[in-house]
């Protein structure tokens, strides 16, 4: 078996020492020699070597030196080699060692005298502990607290071995003695922990005999006390009235790490609105006192916590939540707003945006370098806010259309965004949007702000003035036409070789572009503008914005000015009288878009227009030509209508959701149920009645698990070995988080009793074994439970195994029982969550690790196979029900899912239809990290050819 290690230090395995050198340097007297020599010494000893041959030379002379270092170095040595023999009986020369530790427990020195007080706690040899015994004692009472402090540690730790109780029969009566008559404050800490770990029944006398003064103890005192508030809390719920009376006396300390520790013991131990309302005050104030970041983001986690909890208590915090915006860090505002928007209610909306406002002024004062990314927050924030409730969205939705030409294209998308869903729940506004819309459409500069902003002026322009309005402005922001002149062809080749030449003026280059349905296509753009060349420009050099994105090869964006000018156009036919004005609009906007085409195949752009731009305005062209009344109805009607299934298909989608996160678990109809009312409650607080009624409340909703109600549990048991072994074991496997848990139950079903039985577990992946299990001595057919405490770093398949070894009387050789293995399954660790597009799509071009699995699958319909894909990985389809409608042989769909360690998970799977009804596609992966996407992909490929 390995043995426990107390002391951990790098060594560099490249310079290894050598044993004779150490020697020599040991028996010299330069003392500088001396603390290097036994430095390598002790990193040799833990790095496995055994130098047996360095003992006598060290107590020879090292033993006898005065240099502290050398004898802080000499106790190293000694707590890391081997003091006892095979059989575990301690070797005859530690006689040696223990004469020196006396020897040292009576040293004029304070130092010496505390190291080596320090150096019994980490002893665990009765024969060498024993004769220092008396020593220790006398030291409790040193004139020195430093001396002292370590000595009531030394104690505790000899107190706690195996036969400790004997060593020192009357340890908990002295340490209760020292106590009361200690002031030194870590002295004192030492004496309480010593009492709360050998003596409970003394440390909780001691703490309701002084309840009136703990809040003037110590910080390192109160911190014990708050750990046995908890422990006697959990073992005994009855009695907590009287404890959380302290902890609510703690709540007004000076120390900051104190008041946490209530606040979270508060929550741990109560369900009382007067102590959970306690509790988020304390977080609030921590929130705003405390300068490190890192304090900030735990305490939102804590408040976070409560908010799932103790949501009607968390709505009343919600202005003191959101004072954590002043915090410049994004990581903090962005949790902050999280906490924030589900704690939104009709009485406090008003307030939440007021202040969501003043922060999204505030950064267009200021010249911080992530001003635009907190903007977007900002706005999405509001976004959401407006979406829940209505009525705030005209007090917002002109403020924030004064971003539509933001420098940062990500927050102009998102509002954008929000006008184009806030105009269609929101009639009443439509009407002021539109005329804010078109009179600041000149200031957009983002393509895809654009192209968005267009299609709202083609969908909601519906009046007579608003039409013509929406067509001037267009023509506006074109300029003069035409965009290039054949007559100039000459002049332009020229001039376009002159621009080769300077890079500054038109470099094309090409990039992977994402598709709505997550397949790529080849994207060409300029990386400048172009429009400052004189041959592109037939009239005033000051162009308007749409006219400078359509001259660095836009032509996506002139495909949408083509459609909305044909929307406009037909519109205007239906509110126009004058046939003369129609026919003069239709006139124009066929010459814009003929000017566009023209342009897309002149030379003297870096690449001409796609085939998709060119076949949509061409079709624009012909729909003005002759329009149709069914042609009509499609472009007038059923464009809108697909927009809004998509909003009602969204607000259904979030409503279920919402309706998912309420749903609590309820009782059996025939359950009994306490009345408070009707017990005797006489002597108690009002805390100490609400945590009783609140008790009454989970048990008659169900919160309370009983002791028998967890039945499911055999459906999780493991077996490890087979019923012929002579030892059986069986695991009940519980993954929490970051912890891995295992219940192990074994059984002697042999006639002999079975000594230092060990389970010896190894483990594969990131997965690390926290402790070993000890070793135990099972009677003939016992049994026993064994608990394994393994920890978790990653999101990856792990697999642990091992063996379980044992001894018996009549045989000598230890027996070991191979177990069968435990996989990890990494749906235990993966959840399905939601995220926004414009997310996926981000996180999908950043992330590098991609994994790519080939379908391979009996099943034959499309949608079958996706909610099969769906169902096996534990994730979410962010693909709306309404896309995947139809049968058309195709389907694409991207998945999303999140891990406990906030990694995230993005699938995109895209399947074909064959001609002979087999299915042939690609599923792709695609995460941060390697590990979730190889072992997603594992997942997949093992899952994929079955059916539901």
């Amino acid at each position: 078996m390995e043995k426990s290690c107390t002391l951990l230090i790098h060594f560099d395995k490249g310079t290894p020492a050598i044993a004779n050198e150490i020697k020599e340097a040991l028996e010299g007297n330069d003392v500088p020699a001396k603390i290097d020599a036994m430095k390598k010494a002790i990193m040799l000893l833990l790095n496995g070597e055994t130098l047996p041959q360095l003992f006598i030379t060290i107590v020879r002379y090292v033993l006898p030196s005065e240099d502290h270092t050398i004898q802080k170095l000499l106790l190293l040595y000694l707590e890391i080699i081997d003091k006892t023999d095979v059989k575990g009986r301690v070797l005859p020369e530690m006689i040696l060692i223990c004469q020196n530790l006396r020897n040292n427990l009576q040293h004029p020195n304070e130092y010496i005298r505390g190291v080596t007080l320090r150096f019994l706690c980490r002893l665990n040899e009765t024969e060498l502990i024993e004769p220092l015994i008396p020593s220790v004692l006398q030291n409790l009472e040193h004139r020195h607290p430093y001396i002292r402090r370590n000595a009531i540690l030394a104690v505790m730790s000899i107190y706690k071995l195996p036969q400790g109780d004997q060593l020192l029969v009357d340890a908990p009566e002295m340490i209760e003695k020292v106590l009361s008559t200690e002031q030194d404050q870590s002295a004192k800490r030492n004496a309480f922990l010593m009492l709360f770990t050998c003596a409970q029944d003394r440390a909780i006398n001691y703490l309701l005999t002084h309840v009136n003064r703990v809040s003037e103890w110590g910080e390192l005192l109160q911190m014990v006390a708050l750990e046995l508030i908890r422990k006697v809390c959990r073992t005994n719920r009855g009695e907590k009235g009287k404890y959380i009376m302290i902890i609510t006396s703690l709540l007004d300390v000076p120390s900051t790490a104190v008041i946490s520790e209530c606040a979270g013991t508060l929550v741990s131990l109560s369900s009382a609105p007067t102590a959970i309302r306690a509790a988020a005050n304390t977080y609030c104030k921590l929130l705003l006192s405390q300068s490190d970041n890192n304090v900030k983001l735990i305490v939102l986690d804590r408040l976070n916590e409560l908010k799932s909890s103790h949501r009607e208590i968390m709505v009343d915090m919600i202005m003191d939540v959101l004072r954590a915006l002043s915090s410049p860090n994004l990581d903090i505002r962005r949790k902050t707003l999280d906490i924030v928007l589900e704690l939104i209610t009709p009485r406090n909306i008003n307030e939440v945006v007021l202040t969501l406002k003043k922060e999204v002024v505030k950064t267009q004062s200021g010249e911080l370098e992530k001003n635009g990314e907190y903007r977007q927050m900002l706005i999405q924030a509001i976004h959401s806010c407006a979406i829940k409730f209505p009525e705030v969205a005209s007090t917002v939705v002109h403020l924030l259309m004064d971003f539509l030409g933001d420098s940062n294209v990500g927050s102009a998308v998102d509002v954008v965004v929000f006008v184009r869903e806030i105009i269609e729940t929101n009639p009443k506004l439509r009407v002021s949007i539109v005329t804010r819309l078109l009179d600041t459409f000149y200031q957009i500069r983002s393509s895809r702000v654009c192209s968005c902003a267009l299609w709202i002026i083609g969908e909601y322009c519906l009046s007579l003035s608003e039409v013509e309005s929406g067509i001037a402005t267009i023509k506006q922001c074109l300029g003069e036409l035409p965009f290039y002149s054949v007559s100039e062809e000459e002049e332009a080749s020229d001039s376009s070789k002159k621009a080769q030449q300077v890079n500054s003026m038109t470099v094309s280059s090409k990039r992977p572009a994402i598709l709505a349905d997550g397949t790529y296509a080849t994207q060409s753009a300029a990386s400048e503008t172009t429009f400052s060349l004189p041959t592109l420009v037939h009239g005033s050099l000051a162009s308007g914005n749409l006219r400078s994105l359509l001259l660095t090869g836009d032509f996506f964006l002139g495909a949408v000015v083509a459609c909305t000018l044909t929307k406009l156009v037909l519109r205007l036919e239906e509110v126009q009288p004058s046939k003369v004005e129609v026919n003069g609009a239709s006139t124009q906007a066929l010459l814009i878009m003929v000017s566009m085409l023209q342009l897309g195949q002149s030379p003297v752009l870096p690449h001409p227009i796609d085939n998709d731009s060119y076949d949509r305005v061409v079709l624009c062209i012909r729909l003005l030509c002759n329009t149709g009344d069914e042609i009509r109805k499609i472009w007038l009607q059923s464009c809108r209508q697909s927009f809004v299934e998509m909003l009602s298909e969204k607000q259904l989608r979030e409503t279920e959701e919402m309706k998912a996160k309420a749903q609590i678990s309820h009782a059996q109809p025939d359950d009994l149920i306490d009345f408070y009312h009707l017990k005797s409650r006489k002597g108690m607080s009002q805390l100490e009645l609400e945590d009783e009624v609140q008790d009454d409340l989970k048990r008659a909703t169900g919160e309370f698990v009983k002791d028998g109600d967890d039945a499911n549990k055999l459906n999780r048991i493991l077996q490890l070995t087979g019923f012929s072994d002579p030892v059986y074991a069986e695991a009940y496997v519980t993954v929490h988080h970051y912890d891995i848990v295992l219940d192990v139950t074994v059984i002697n079903r042999t006639k002999e009793t079975l000594q230092n039985l060990c389970l010896e577990l190894a483990t594969m992946g990131d997965l690390k074994l926290v402790e070993r299990p000890q070793n135990y001595t099972l009677a003939p057919e016992s049994s026993k439970q064994i608990k394994a405490n393994i920890k978790v770093s990653s999101t990856e398949t792990g697999v642990i195994f091992g063996n379980i070894v044992y001894e018996t009387s009549n045989v000598h050789e230890r027996t070991v029982v191979v177990l069968n293995d435990i996989h990890i399954d990494i749906m235990d660790y993966i959840s399905p969550a939601v995220c926004s597009d414009t997310a996926f799509r981000t996180m999908w071009a950043e992330f590098e690790w991609e994994n790519k699995v080939a379908v391979n699958t009996v099943i034959q319909e499309e949608k079958e196979f996706l909610y099969h894909i769906i169902k096996s990985t534990n994730m979410k389809c962010l693909t709306a029900t309404s896309a995947l409608d139809g049968e058309c042989g195709f389907l694409a769909a991207n998945l999303y899912a999140k891990s406990v360690f906030g990694e995230d998970a993005l699938v995109n799977v895209s399947i074909e239809k064959q001609a002979d009804g087999k299915l042939s596609g690609y599923i792709r992966i695609r995460s941060k990290t390697q590990g979730i996407a190889l072992s997603l992909g594992d997942k997949i490929t093992l899952k994929q050819k079955g059916g539901r």
